[in-house]
């Protein structure tokens, strides 16, 4: 009763509070530290209305289209995803959206244990519920890593754009997306041709994704 009663505050807590801090940019800068280096985080938390209308489409088109028809899982896409793991060896695909990927980046840790999982279900469908899709749209994108200590719209602009969020053009957020699979490894800063290819995809895919 504890566990469940304080989880639920917390998510009523974050429907209305920025999250400032979370489980993955503690784990970075304690790695930083081991490494002998000094922690480095940008993170500011910005309003969805004051970040470029084009993110939430960029994000959609790159990680989960059908977000506003969901209710936190893609169970197509999992099926998908599972046959694609099976035929692919050590390679594997992950079919999380972006509700999904919220719950884990607020409230747990990186991992692929069963018991991450399984929490990470528990919150999806709490912050579905109780935050709604706008919420979820905003808290992902103030808190999903964009870059070596950058976490967040706001500080992905000001340190790989030199702009403001709501400046961000569609090809800026285009490149941000493509980055999100792993973005330690590719850089919105800059990008490789792969990075640019991927970019010149999510701009068209945008043309057909709706937000709100």
């Amino acid at each position: 009763m504890a566990f469940f009663a304080s989880t639920i505050l917390a998510v009523v807590w974050y429907k209305f509070m920025p999250v400032w801090v979370t489980p993955l940019m503690v784990i970075r800068a304690v790695d930083q530290i081991g490494e002998g280096h000094t922690p480095s985080m940008h993170h500011s938390w910005v309003p969805l209305k004051d970040m470029s209308p084009e993110m939430p489409l960029a994000v959609m088109a790159s990680e989960d289209q059908l977000f506003l028809k969901h209710h936190g899982f893609d169970f197509e896409a999992i099926q998908t995803a599972v046959k694609r793991n099976k035929a692919a060896g050590k390679k594997k695909y992950g079919a999380s959206t972006i509700s999904q990927q919220t719950a884990k980046n607020v409230f747990l840790w990186p991992g692929r244990s069963w018991l991450r999982k399984g929490l990470e279900m528990y919150f999806t469908v709490l912050i579905e519920f109780v935050w709604g899709k706008e919420r979820i749209m905003e808290v992902y994108l103030n808190s999903i890593e964009m870059g070596e200590g950058i976490y967040g719209v706001k500080a992905v602009a000001r340190e790989h754009f030199d702009k403001s969020p709501e400046e961000l053009t569609r090809r800026d957020c285009a490149l941000i997306a493509a980055t999100l699979p792993n973005p330690l490894r590719y850089s919105s800063k800059s990008p490789s041709d792969y990075m640019l290819k991927r970019q010149r995809k999510i701009t068209r895919e945008m043309k057909h994704v709706k937000w709100k």
